[in-house]
């Protein structure tokens, strides 16, 4: 992924408003209208939200006549778990090599028989 892309991934997921139409698109197509319905906001400001989205490839626009569903594009989101992945495998290595420190140290003190509860 692509650091462009990845920034405007990670743009269009910083507002809760975007997260929540994602989750809602993630059971399915939906209209404009319907996106809208749980927002106290007009249109035109829904529609800004799903243009930042489609910019950032995590939704695609059809037309069906006169509707213009809008549905989830899963890619984005995935380039960013994996992208995430790295991070999750440096901190639980480094959680068990603290881990193995700390059994170290509850080791020795035991042996000096300091009596500290651990």
């Amino acid at each position: 992924m692509t650091s462009d892309r990845l920034d405007r991934t990670f743009a269009a997921l910083a507002d809760p408003t975007r997260r929540a139409i994602l989750a809602r698109l993630a059971s399915g197509e939906a209209s404009v209208t319907e996106l809208a319905a749980p927002f106290e906001m007009t249109m035109p400001a829904v529609s800004k939200h799903l243009k930042v989205l489609e910019r950032a490839g995590l939704i695609a626009r059809g037309r069906e006549r006169q509707w213009r569903p809008a549905r989830l594009e899963a890619g984005p989101l995935k380039e960013v778990a994996d992208w995430a992945e790295r991070y999750r495998r440096f901190w639980e290595e480094s959680h068990d090599r603290l881990n193995e420190y700390l059994d170290e140290l509850q080791g020795r003190g035991k042996e000096k028989g300091d009596g500290r509860k651990r």
